[in-house]
């Protein structure tokens, strides 16, 4: 398993955080977009031209509608990206007779172009080759290639991202139309008492490599990390050995663990406890945790009093002690499952 999980690191293989309707929503708008850049496509170029174009603004259209608050996928890098590719894969088709060279350049060109121009934009790569090798419907336009079909398709994709995504508030296309909750501060004030916009500034100049993040997102990642950790940090300092603790589920995945080791180290959320499942799943097993994967599981400390589990109406902040706390609105009732 250790070697498995290992190679798909090594592969790039990230975990998914998307729900289906997020997957739903980016494939039905690159529906419409492909769709309508194929017709403008095929009226300028006729199909053997237009195949090859397409395939760049399909790439586009990923980027767009897959991840649209990515920085390669905002609307100058889109523009900025294509138009500058397009103008460079001409002119090198027009110069440079032999097309092997022609097509290398256009390309290194290109990227180059993008980098400067801070709009790099993946498929502009593609925009640029396509101008190159794109046969002789493309190598008439010439320079009318840049402007239809190249600007148009990409305004069409522009149009139908901002459209689409836009019924979708957390989606909303350019990312400057995503308005923060009330109560965020902005990026260019503290996030935490410790870190302001130029320290983030500062870390991406030091990485050097380009990272298709904004700045905003980041921050907002961090806030989100920081907040995640503190209360993690709290359910650490809840734990203490032989007391019961619940997953609350409502289905056969629900459980009751009583704690029979703990760790020394609580300041490594990898450290590892030990506990016996006493009730629900698994009943009867003795099985091993890291701090965190436990306190991810955890609802709240359960106690059995005649032949019920319910919640204890208190929080140990330190393994052994006890203070009253006041109770959250969503507390459940107090008889959770019966054994």
């Amino acid at each position: 398993m250790h070697f498995i999980k290992k190679f798909f690191g090594c592969c790039g293989v990230e975990q998914d955080t998307t729900g289906h309707a997020e997957k739903f929503i980016s494939a039905a708008g690159g529906f419409i977009g492909i769709l309508l850049t194929m017709w403008a496509s095929v009226h300028y170029l006729g199909a053997q031209g237009a195949a090859m174009l397409v395939a760049s603004m399909g790439a586009s259209a990923v980027l767009l509608f897959a991840a649209p608050h990515g920085q390669l996928a905002q609307p100058w890098n889109l523009l900025g990206g294509h138009l500058v590719s397009a103008l460079i894969g001409v002119s090198c088709a027009l110069t440079i007779s032999n097309p092997l060279l022609a097509a290398s350049l256009a390309v290194a060109l290109a990227i180059g172009a993008m980098h400067y121009l801070r709009c790099i934009h993946p498929p502009g790569g593609a925009t640029a080759l396509t101008a190159v090798i794109g046969g002789a419907s493309v190598h008439e336009l010439g320079y009318q290639f840049v402007l239809t079909p190249v600007l148009l398709n990409a305004l069409i994709l522009l149009t139908t991202a901002v459209g689409v995504n836009y019924v979708f508030p957390w989606r909303r296309y350019p990312a400057a139309l995503i308005k923060a909750p009330a109560g965020n501060k902005p990026a260019n004030v503290p996030t935490s008492g410790m870190l302001h916009h130029n320290d983030f500034e500062y870390a991406l100049r030091e990485i050097g490599s380009y990272i298709d993040i904004r700045e905003d997102d980041l921050v907002k990642i961090y806030q989100l990390a920081s907040k995640h950790a503190k209360d993690l940090a709290a359910r650490y300092k809840q734990l203490a050995v032989g007391h019961t603790y619940s997953n609350d589920s409502r289905d056969a995945q629900w459980s009751v663990r009583q704690i029979v080791e703990l760790p020394g180290d609580w300041q490594n959320e990898q450290a590892v406890l030990h506990f016996k499942v006493v009730a629900g799943h698994g009943q009867g097993t003795i099985k091993a945790a890291t701090l965190a994967d436990f306190a991810n599981w955890m609802k709240h400390e359960v106690a059995l009093e005649r032949g019920t589990w319910n919640r204890v109406r208190h929080t140990r902040f330190q393994a052994g002690s006890r203070d009253a706390l006041p109770e959250p609105d969503d507390a459940p009732a107090d008889n959770e499952r019966k054994t």
